[in-house]
């Protein structure tokens, strides 16, 4: 049940990267701190549709 997400820059909401999420076992958005190639630094990258 793992489903295909996309996270997005929180600071210039470029979609940088793509991953895989158990839509069962957690139900809210992920948030994870990456390193965005757009801004150069790593900033907070949220869960987009």
């Amino acid at each position: 049940m793992r489903e295909i997400i996309t996270l997005e820059c929180t600071v210039c909401k470029n979609k940088n990267y793509t991953g895989t999420k158990n839509k069962k076992k957690h139900q809210d958005k992920l948030e994870l701190k990456k390193f965005c190639k757009f801004c150069h630094k790593h900033t907070p990258h949220k869960e987009a549709k």
